[in-house]
């Protein structure tokens, strides 16, 4: 079977795209120069018309609170409306992270973020930009998960559009409702495999909500730009459909050709209505849909997938990371998963792919290096009849194994990584016995959230005698074992997908290519310095997240440039400056 990222069946690569389809538009006009300009000029505050008074206060993307000085509550109609106190935006900055500090819960603190990102845009992204690891768990894995699940009780406001059945025939009009027309990235979800928590239905829309909130503080991309959309089939959670409170539709999830057209009619109406260079990222998909959607339409639109293509990167940044740590090639190395879905199938053909770079081999040659286990066990050759299409190639010549542990010490893996969203899987024998032939065995627990990690991070430092090299999906604490303090990685892909989001719009690229994936992984292992190695980091902190996305950015964009893939010319002389240079500013501007 060819690569299931290279080719994803036996249609033509990506470079071979439809002439007929590549009718170029859309991109990142700033039609009134807002980003363009420097923080010291002045910016008009447009809506429809010109916003003042009580609609300015009400406009998140202009309103500055306190901030708004004497000069601008004379000019915009503002006296009686604030208070006499001015304030800057660093003190607003410091009350806030005071306030969101006293609450205890983390679902309180997203609330509250939400509730300011709704108010006060630019400060909302101030707060995120200059509290990155602190904030990042809350509108973010892990605290967005209990936020979906209890999506339809926290629900204020709309974010974003809400395509359901009952739109189908109209998606175009839809889209036409929302009321930015230069619109770069789409995050869009149908809800059916939200994380480790299964089907969410219409609450999964706290996804894409948050996927974006991290383009634009981590990868720069200007919020006007990004859209998240939620496509409403149905659910099968039983429970949500008796919730009196569940906002989605309640009936069963429509599948097969009804759910195929739905899905048509939007892939075509984003085309029309924002043109060739939109990214249209799709997320947590269910399997059996994510893949085939990946394949439809990456020859035809800007497409990617973040649980298949943006995990893959970032996990193979932190193993090509690790080589710098343990020794030897990535061909030298054995892998097991436990979990065979879009993440680990994801992953281990993107190692594949990069071991095939590296050494010339076949990818077919290389797969052999890669074993899964799923829920009935090792997938070998004996099983191929009966497994799913993106499993075959896994399917390796071996007696059949039913269980982990058992895998694990036939296999003898150098590196560990569970991806299956079951949480404990990575028991105290599976951890013993990896470690048993290994002097610094890899250990990635990657399921989010918290609670379905295949082990805590005190648990595989422990159980391996502190000679793991540990990261994990969602974040764990600094572990103190035997006199030694040992802080844990966290694989999360917002180290990829909002760097990789810009390199994509400040080339503008019109489709994704697997070498633009495998070059951002290269450009993160990069950013892993010695200082970070004796600490047992496989990834660089997040404080850093800014200046890293521009260097993926750059280097995705180096990339599109190479495949001919991009539109956006003259080559700008330095991509690294240059896209520093399109990243957005949170800092308030200054108002006619």
């Amino acid at each position: 079977m060819e690569s299931t990222f290279k080719e994803l069946g036996d249609k033509a690569s990506v470079l071979d795209f439809d002439p007929k389809c590549a009718v170029v538009g859309g991109g990142v006009e700033d039609i009134y120069g807002e980003d363009t300009a420097t923080e010291d000029q002045l910016v008009t505050p447009w809506t429809y018309s010109v916003a003042s008074g009580y609609s300015l206060l009400r406009d998140p993307q202009y309103n500055k609170g306190l901030a708004f000085t004497e000069k601008e509550r004379d000019a915009h109609y503002l006296r009686g409306l604030l208070p006499p106190a001015t304030s800057s935006q660093q003190l607003q900055e410091k009350k806030l992270m005071n306030s969101i500090r006293q609450y205890q819960v983390p679902l309180q603190k997203y609330m509250a973020l939400t509730e300011l990102q709704e108010r006060n845009e630019r400060l909302f992204y101030k707060l995120l930009i200059d509290n990155v690891e602190e904030l990042l768990p809350i509108v973010y894995t892990p605290t967005v998960g209990e936020a979906c699940q209890k999506f339809g009780s926290i629900f204020r406001r709309p974010q974003g559009l809400y395509i359901s059945l009952k739109e189908k025939g109209k998606i175009l009009e839809v889209l036409k409702n929302w009321p930015e027309r230069t619109v770069q990235v789409i995050v869009v979800t149908d809800g059916e495999r939200i994380l480790g928590l299964g089907d969410l239905g219409c609450q999964g829309m706290g996804i894409p909500v948050g996927k974006l909130a991290l383009y634009t503080a981590l990868g720069g991309v200007r919020p006007s730009g990004c859209l998240p959309i939620t496509i409403d089939v149905g659910t099968n959670n039983k429970q949500l459909l008796e919730d009196e409170f569940y906002i989605g539709l309640r009936q069963k999830r429509t599948t097969g050709k009804e759910y195929a057209d739905l899905l048509d009619e939007f892939m075509s109406a984003v085309k029309q209505n924002y043109g060739e260079k939109v990214i249209i990222q799709f997320e947590d998909f269910a399997n059996h849909n994510a893949f085939q959607l990946l394949e439809k339409y990456r020859r035809t639109h800007l497409v990617f997938n973040d649980d298949i293509q943006g995990t893959a990167s970032v996990v193979l940044a932190g193993v090509v990371a690790t080589l710098r740590l343990v020794g030897g090639s990535l061909s030298e190395h054995k892998f097991l998963f436990l979990g065979a879905g879009e993440a680990g199938t994801g992953i281990a053909e993107l190692i594949a792919l990069e071991i095939s770079k590296k050494t010339k081999t076949p990818v077919e040659e290389t797969r052999k290096k890669i074993w899964l286990v799923d829920s009935k066990g090792l997938i070998v050759s004996s099983r191929k009849d009966s497994l799913q299409q993106f499993k075959k190639p896994w399917a390796h010549e071996h007696e059949p194994i039913d269980n982990l542990l058992d895998a694990v010490k036939a296999i003898k893996p150098t590196v560990l990584i569970g991806s299956s969203g079951v949480g404990r899987t990575f028991t105290k024998e599976v951890i013993e016995a990896v470690s048993s032939f290994n002097e610094k065995p890899l250990i990635l627990a990657l399921s989010n959230p918290t609670s379905q990690s295949e082990c805590t991070a005190e648990e595989a430092y422990t159980w391996s005698k502190g000679r793991a090299i540990f990261a994990s999906g969602s974040p764990f604490d600094p572990v103190e074992y035997n006199g030694k303090v040992y802080v844990p990685g966290q694989s999360n892909n917002a180290y990829i997908f909002p760097g990789f989001g810009l390199g994509l719009v400040i080339s503008g690229a019109i489709r994704v290519h697997d070498d633009m994936l495998l070059a951002a992984s290269e450009s993160l292992a990069g950013e892993v310095s010695e200082e970070f190695f004796e600490k047992g980091l496989i990834y660089p902190p997040f404080s850093n997240i800014r200046k890293i996305s521009a260097h993926i950015a750059a280097n995705v964009a180096a990339k599109a440039y190479e495949l001919g893939l991009a539109t956006r010319l003259p080559r700008p002389e330095n991509l690294v400056k240059y896209a520093e240079s399109c990243m957005y500013s949170p800092v308030y501007r200054n108002y006619r």
